[in-house]
């Protein structure tokens, strides 16, 4: 921040001999004689007037001596600031957001949050929701983004190798275009969807959706089944435009205008929560801790 030898050329001014100021700053004199010297070179200024009656301020020393202590202060004060400001900074959770991964949950949490970790703060990083983000975001998380809410499950855990702390169940709903005669429905029953087209994704990314995939096709094969291959804002698009069903979840119902979320007479559900790095910082174990305490408490 400052050249530490302007501490040794106070000391000595202060001190009026090389060897009283060594003294002070438990080095040798021999030391601070070389230190002032150094000092004296780097700026091509005399500091010092030696005689044998001990030193006196140059012009250019009485100059430097009175601007050295603010310097030396400013840059200490300058410092802790710098520290402190690292001290917030390392007290942020970044948390990713997009249309399909908002973060309203944890809006609505923050005031219980707080009480229980008071020195945490959020930080929203917005990213667009494709394949490739998504990839390389929950493979590195922790590095840009701490944690991102989503539907998962272990199959998902384990492809993308990293881990979910579950928040809620989500009920399994149907995105329906609003030109759809369905949407002037307010809750739909199963044979609502016969002769329908429904966009389920494609085996293996969730088992809660093969579990209802297995189900439709044992009981209702009626619905045609579309696979997908991710929930983005395309699929959203597709499901507007194409005139499909799309299965979703209510924390979706503002992704797209044109969609309208309905309620289905069937017992299924996504697993819904925030993903985070299999080795989180000891701030996001924190907040993980405080979320546990908070839905623990809303179980009982």
């Amino acid at each position: 921040m400052y050249n530490p030898q302007l501490e040794t050329f106070i000391a000595v001014a202060d001190s009026g001999s090389f060897s009283k100021a060594a003294e002070k700053l438990y080095i040798s004199p021999t030391a601070v004689i070389k230190q002032i010297n150094i000092l004296e070179a780097s700026l091509d200024l005399k500091l010092f007037n030696r005689t044998h009656r001990g030193l006196t301020l140059t012009a250019a020393g009485k100059s430097l001596y009175s601007d050295a202590k603010y310097l030396i202060s400013y840059a200490h004060e300058s410092l802790e600031r710098a520290k402190n400001a690292m001290q917030e900074e390392s007290n942020i959770i970044r948390i990713g957001t997009s249309p399909l991964t908002p973060a309203q949950i944890l809006v609505e949490l923050w005031p219980k949050i707080h009480e229980l970790c008071p020195k945490l703060r959020f930080k929203l990083v917005p990213f667009e929701n494709t394949p490739e983000n998504a990839r390389e975001i929950l493979l590195n998380l922790g590095k840009n983004i701490d944690m991102v809410a989503g539907i998962f499950d272990n199959a998902l855990l384990n492809y993308r190798q990293c881990d979910g702390l579950l928040l809620t169940q989500q009920q399994v709903c149907c995105a329906v275009s609003l030109n759809n005669p369905l949407a002037q429905k307010e809750k739909l029953q199963i044979a609502d969807l016969y002769g329908q087209k429904l966009l389920i994704i494609r085996r293996g990314w969730m088992d809660a959706a093969d579990r209802l995939r297995d189900y439709l096709l044992a009981n209702h094969p009626q619905i045609e089944i579309v696979d997908f291959d991710f929930y983005s804002t395309d699929i959203f698009n597709r499901c507007a435009n194409e005139n499909l069903l799309l299965t979703s979840i209510p924390i979706f119902h503002s992704v797209h205008p044109l969609l309208k979320t309905l309620p289905v007479e069937w017992d299924f559900s996504f697993p819904y929560g925030l993903l985070h790095s299999p080795q989180p910082t000891s701030n996001v174990q924190k907040f993980i801790t405080a979320l546990q305490k908070i839905y623990n408490t809303k179980q009982l």
